[in-house]
């Protein structure tokens, strides 16, 4: 995502590999800067966070591969 900085993360390390976090694959996540090793994983958690959000509204989830 433009203009996130990989100085403002709350994190360090890829929550799904324990991997640095590159600047390439910040995302925000209820108005933090949440930090990945590679955008794969921060995909891969965009799409856990819209099927979560999805579930609690009752919505139809949307399909999320690889989770």
């Amino acid at each position: 995502m433009d203009g996130l900085r990989l100085e403002d993360s709350i994190n360090r390390t890829c929550p799904w590999s324990g991997d640095p976090i590159s600047p390439d694959s910040l995302t925000l996540y209820k108005g933090r800067v949440v930090g990945f090793c590679n955008t794969g994983c921060r995909d891969k958690f965009e799409r856990a966070v819209a099927a979560f959000e999805a579930a609690l509204s009752g919505e139809a989830a949307p399909a999320a591969p690889g989770v």
